[in-house]
């Protein structure tokens, strides 16, 4: 019973931390889609009737201007501009350090050394986690997933030879926590080939 209410409940947690990033960017895409309408209504009288024009220059002009800000972002003072605001502001909300965080990996755009797949030991056993953070004195802060919700778990901090960090892919070790842990043979030759 407790087991199957511990189960029940990181199912979840993982679900909505999954669903509710999506949910929000398709109510801003929404939001931002009704906002520009009244500015491309004028243009849809110069194309045919049967084209949901509004709708569609919309969708153009939205898209556009997150191509703009993109590439806005990219550029020195964007990226001054966008770390300001971050540290300011977004900084400040709690779960915005570690949303962004995922999802950099989950673009492969991770620069930082947090959430390194990683194989650890706790008690007898090699058990798939994240490295999240290492600390002044040597030892890591680990994140280990519940199967087959890899985004609630526990979290430990470990010593250095109990923490082996693997030279695989982000998304490759959220697979294998999310199947079950099929594919974890590439996760242990990873760690053996590292260690060699």
């Amino acid at each position: 019973m407790k087991f199957a209410r511990g189960f029940i409940a990181n199912t979840l947690v993982g679900g909505v931390l999954i669903m509710l990033p999506i949910y929000l960017a398709v109510l801003v895409l929404l939001k931002g889609l009704k906002s520009v309408a009244a500015l491309v209504r004028p243009f849809t009288v110069l194309l045919p009737a049967w084209l949901p024009a509004e709708g569609l220059l919309s969708l153009v002009l939205v898209l556009f201007l997150c191509f703009l800000v993109g590439a806005a972002v990219r550029t020195r003072v964007g990226r001054t501009v966008r770390e300001r605001v971050e540290k300011a502001l977004f900084d400040r909300l709690p779960g915005y350090a570690l949303f962004r965080s995922l999802t950099q990996r989950l673009a492969g755009e991770g620069r930082e050394s947090a959430w390194k797949p990683a194989l650890v030991e706790i008690e007898e056993a090699l058990v798939p986690a994240f490295i999240i953070e290492v600390l002044e004195d040597g030892r890591f802060t680990v994140f280990v997933p519940s199967v087959p919700t890899p985004f609630a778990g526990a979290v430990y901090i470990l010593t250095r030879e109990r923490v082996h960090a693997l030279d695989v892919p982000f998304t490759q070790a959220i697979q294998t926590v999310s199947r079950w842990g099929s594919g974890s043979k590439e996760l242990v030759a990873a760690m053996t080939t590292g260690q060699r």
